[in-house]
């Protein structure tokens, strides 16, 4: 199964946002999702589909996932699924969110892993991982 090559091309999350210009200038003016493609519907349809650099999958089971929200927060639970993206420095791409509406749902910290993790909360009620990677 290991030398089977991946059939996944794209890992694409779609978010429904109600707020759709304000959560567009959150990821893709501040955050610095540069727009890949657009697309417009009837009756009012838009997407806008941004570049979010590489994508993985991680999975957890409920008792890693309790183990990152003991390290990540000050007793935060996670969310069902959490987008966590990497940045050069996370503590000030935090500082900006906040700036931009995002609500701060953890500070920046030193995890066990070697990654310096931000918990917040964007548009469209997104719970967002910011994380700079140490090592």
């Amino acid at each position: 199964m290991a030398d089977r090559p991946g059939r996944v091309r794209q890992l694409r999350l779609v978010v429904e946002a109600d707020d759709f210009e304000s959560a567009l200038r959150f990821y893709r003016d501040v955050l610095g999702m540069p727009e890949s493609e657009a697309y417009s519907g009837p009756d009012g349809a838009e997407v806008v589909i941004l570049d979010a650099g590489r994508a993985t999958l991680e999975l957890s089971n409920p008792a890693q996932v309790r183990f990152i929200d003991r390290v990540e927060t000050d007793g935060g639970r996670s969310d069902h699924l959490r987008v966590a993206l990497e940045v050069d420095d996370a503590a000030s791409v935090a500082d900006e969110l906040v700036d931009a509406g995002a609500d701060l749902e953890a500070s920046a910290r030193e995890t066990p892993w070697r990654s310096v993790n931000a918990r917040l909360r964007g548009p469209a009620g997104v719970q967002l991982t910011i994380f700079q990677e140490l090592d």
